[in-house]
Order: C-alpha cells, then structure tokens, then sequence
C-alpha cells in the first residue's frame, strides 16, 4: 500500500491520503453518509467524493479530491465574488441532488434529524471543508455531519462561514456592509426563497448556539479534540460573533429583502 500523508486540518479526527484515496475513522453515522455518497454519485453530482468502502484498520476509505482546502486564515484567491456565488451554486445543487434520498429509520446521523426534512444538510459545509480550483469551490469534503434537515439550516451556516458573517474585529472579517453585500450575493447564487431569506439571520444565530453547546458537551463526554478547542476560546469567538449578528441583523436581513 502507498505511503500515508497526514492531511492538513482534521481538527477532530486524524486523516490521511494513501494514493488517490482518503482514510478517516468511522462513526455510527458512517454507514449513512456512505448511503448519502452513493445517492449523490447516482444522481450525477459531482462536488463530493465518492466512498469505497472501509480499510483493513476499520477506517473509511474515500475519493481524495484534488485541489487546495481553505484553511484559516482562508487565502485571498478564495475571498472573491466570483468564488462566493459559486460557492451558493453548488450547495443549491448538492441539496438538490439529495432529493429522493431513501430515508430510512435503519440510519444513524452524526446529529437528529430536523424537521422539515426538505434536503441532507451537509452540516459543516465551511471553507476547510471545501476543495477549490483555480480560487472557485469545486467539492464539499468531509460529510460526517450530514443529517436531514431544513435547507436554510445549511443555508445560513455556509453564509457564516464563507461571508463571512463575523464581527469585524476578526481577523478573516470585513465591514458589515460589505457583509451585507456579500450575503446577498451568496443568497441570490443559491436561489434562496423569500421566506428562507426572512429565516436566515436568525438561524445562523440559532445554529452559533447549537455549535457552542455541541462543543461544550462533547467536551464535558471526553472528547479531547472538543476539550482543545473549548481551551483555545473558539466558544467565545462564536459568542462575540453572536453579538455581531444581534446588533446588525436589521441591516443584514434589509440587503436580504
């Protein structure tokens, strides 16, 4: 077998190419996200690896996808117009491409599923979990938090990530209406409806409180990798960006209208 090169990130689970494949550890949610992977290769998207299956060390072996993921600090090539409204582009095409998907009571996902169940939400679809080309998105990775859900559940999170709708004393943030710009842009790429547009301030806040407890007890369960990133403060980054959200969402949903 070729040689293992431990991947840049993972800052919850160890990964690492052998060859033209990724090998990452298995969860119970695993056998769902392969069921997933599956129905998206059927249905001919190609903005995600592709699963074959689990090595002989009992770890996932996936598709490794060629091209540069967006680690913090996220280069400059990526923060582009151009990138963001590819970025909308292809989140609308995997939440259609995960529609049929056969639901089944059989599967485990990483979180429950949210009603309404309108699409798989790929959970973490952020800048490191995205592969680009060129400075254009060309895949999402790392699907383990995949789960059914409401597609401005995904919707709002992915703005926050990649606007980015942080407060601006961070420092991969810009003004807030340049913010306000952006989100529209990002909305307008992804074709969101206007009631998903008047929801989506509110549940990025919402899903900035659901990530901080998530952080916070799988830390408290004995997580060491959530233990570490509770101790560098990323909970209280989120709570200043809580803020951020608080004071200007009328500015931010006003660009959305």
């Amino acid at each position: 077998m070729a040689a293992e090169e431990v991947l840049a990130g993972g800052g919850v689970n160890h990964v690492v190419r052998v060859g033209g494949t990724v090998r990452r550890p298995t969860g119970p949610w695993t056998p769902a996200v392969h069921a997933l992977l599956g129905h998206l290769a059927a249905r001919g998207f190609r903005g995600a690896p592709r699963s074959h299956g689990i090595d002989g060390e009992g770890r996932e072996i996936l598709d490794f996808v060629p091209g540069e993921v967006a680690h913090y600090p996220v280069p400059d090539e990526v923060r582009s117009e151009e990138s963001l409204a590819a970025v909308g582009r292809l989140l609308r095409e995997y939440h259609d491409a995960t529609a049929g998907f056969p639901e089944s009571p059989d599967l485990t996902w990483y979180f429950p599923p949210m009603s309404p169940a309108e699409v798989i939400c790929h959970g973490d679809a952020a800048t490191y979990n995205c592969v680009f080309r060129d400075g254009l998105p060309v895949a999402f990775i790392d699907f383990d938090t995949a789960h059914p859900g409401p597609r401005i559940w995904d919707v709002a999170y992915t703005a926050y990530r990649f606007v980015p709708l942080s407060d601006p004393g961070h420092a991969d943030s810009c003004p807030v209406a340049e913010q306000a710009r952006w989100l529209r842009l990002f909305a307008d790429a992804y074709e969101l409806g206007a009631a998903d547009r008047g929801a989506l301030v509110e549940t990025a806040l919402a899903r900035l409180e659901q990530l901080i407890s998530h952080m916070h007890e799988q830390a408290a369960a004995g997580s060491e990798a959530f233990a570490r990133i509770v101790a560098r403060g990323d909970d209280q980054h989120y709570r200043v960006d809580i803020g951020h959200l608080t004071r200007h969402r009328a500015t931010l949903q006003a660009a959305l209208a």
